[in-house]
């Protein structure tokens, strides 16, 4: 779990949100970190709103209570009660200071929730069923409370996968199937960028393995969605192929530049960094 999810400032911009989203006034500022916690703020309502019907692991419910109490100390949430003029010379706690740590709570446990027994409750959901939404706003949970850009790339990566499965689910349904291969790029093209960036940035073909991987299983998967007999859902499927194939240039274009010696690019596009021609291959 990113440590830095949970500095002052982003808890007390989560309390705020908090704070709006279950009717109380709208604060008129704006923070980087906004799209990344409405996210969890998004999870909270839904999980409030929906409730699945799902029996929780007793075992998660320990484990999840022992998580807050020891946030709740380390943070200062509950603190014991001090006497004396020890006590008078602490300033009182403000009522925002207060929501910001109750927040960190808030985003303990909605991260915790997104990522335990409940979301099974929408895994299996696909476009048009009643928990997808939450299913989707899980997955932006995981993103915002992955720990650095490789993490969120091999998200991003999982969620292509996702797609291409609820894309075989919705094949007779031409629109959905061109939306949720739509939403499959747009992950796969984030994820590629996101880990070849790493890559060109470290001077590391590490990341790139990720991406190999997903490559490999992914085109053989969207490959078997040819078969769809309408000529428009086919022209289709031929353009994620096309994306995929893109991307394993560009995996391969930045193992050479890295291994010639090439420093990052600094041209890029929706796919990552762009690098130029090793010196010996012009």
């Amino acid at each position: 779990m990113d440590s830095d999810l949970f500095s002052r400032r982003r808890t007390e911009r989560f309390a705020q949100l908090l704070d709006e989203a279950n009717g109380g006034r709208r604060h008129h500022v704006r923070s980087r970190a906004d799209d990344e916690l409405a996210a969890l703020v998004a999870v909270s309502r839904r999980l409030t709103a929906d409730r699945p019907d799902v029996e929780v692991d007793t075992e998660f419910r320990t484990g999840l209570r022992a998580m807050l109490v020891a946030t709740a100390e380390r943070e200062g949430v509950t603190a014991p009660a001090k006497t004396g003029v020890r006590a008078s010379l602490l300033p009182a706690m403000t009522g925002r200071r207060a929501r910001a740590r109750g927040a960190i709570l808030v985003g303990v446990a909605a991260g915790a929730i997104a990522l335990s027994g409940i979301s099974a409750a929408s895994e299996n959901a696909v476009p048009g069923d009643a928990l997808y939404g939450m299913k989707r706003s899980t997955e932006r949970a995981q993103l915002a409370l992955a720990s650095s850009d490789i993490s969120r790339g091999q998200l991003f990566l999982d969620f292509a996968r996702t797609r291409l499965d609820e894309a075989a689910t919705v094949r007779d349904d031409r629109l959905g199937f061109s939306a949720v291969l739509d939403d499959m790029d747009a992950d796969t093209r984030q994820g590629v960028r996101l880990l070849t960036t790493v890559a060109a940035q470290r001077s590391d073909p590490a990341a790139l393995d990720s991406v190999d991987t997903f490559l490999g299983g992914q085109r053989r998967a969207v490959s078997g969605l040819l078969d769809r007999a309408d000529h428009a859902d086919r022209d289709r499927t031929r353009r994620s192929l096309a994306l995929l194939d893109a991307a394993g240039r560009r995996a391969d274009a930045l193992r050479e530049a890295i291994a010639c010696g090439l420093p990052a690019p600094a041209a890029s596009d929706a796919l990552g960094p762009a690098p130029t021609t090793c010196p010996g291959d012009r």
